[in-house]
């Protein structure tokens, strides 16, 4: 969601006249855009690998077999907005995401159809953000005999 948000640019009007942290001066009936695509690509936030899937950017190790969840500062992943008017969904999102993605990779692979060749996705920016053609998947039922250790992740404020 950090490289592909579901909404890609958002707009919040000014009701009173404020400055934002950074000092510009906001006032009344300004609006003030931000672009939560942009920010998830921006190196200044991200690092230089800000391109590449690394899920351990949310992990911190605890022991050597322990690893846990670190939030990112909201304001650096607008995702579900930040502040007084943060998502009211945002936790019960994540529960369901994790429980859905546990039940599904318990049973089943989910891989890429185009296994040789890397495929860079085109984004189509409207009010929600989409894949061009989606993503396609092809899901392999897993082994009997295959080990597979399914990893939840505390998510913790």
């Amino acid at each position: 969601m950090r490289l592909y948000p579901p909404v890609p640019l958002d707009t919040k009007e000014a009701l009173n006249d404020d400055v934002l942290p950074g000092g510009m001066v906001v006032k009344k009936g300004m609006r003030v855009s931000y672009f939560p695509y942009v920010m998830g690509r921006l190196e200044s936030l991200w690092g230089s690998d800000w391109a590449e899937f690394k899920p351990e950017r949310w992990l911190q190790k605890e022991n050597s077999k322990s690893w846990r969840f670190v939030q990112r500062d909201l304001y650096h992943y607008p995702v579900f907005q930040a502040g007084p008017r943060i998502c009211l969904g945002k936790e019960m999102a994540f529960l369901q995401m994790k429980r859905v993605v546990a039940g599904v990779l318990r049973r089943f692979k989910v891989v890429p159809a185009f296994e040789r060749e890397v495929v860079e996705p085109e984004y189509i920016s409207y009010l929600t953000a989409k894949m061009k053609g989606g993503f396609p998947v092809k899901i392999v039922e897993r082994g009997q005999d295959e080990n597979f250790l399914v990893l939840l992740l505390t998510f913790c404020d």
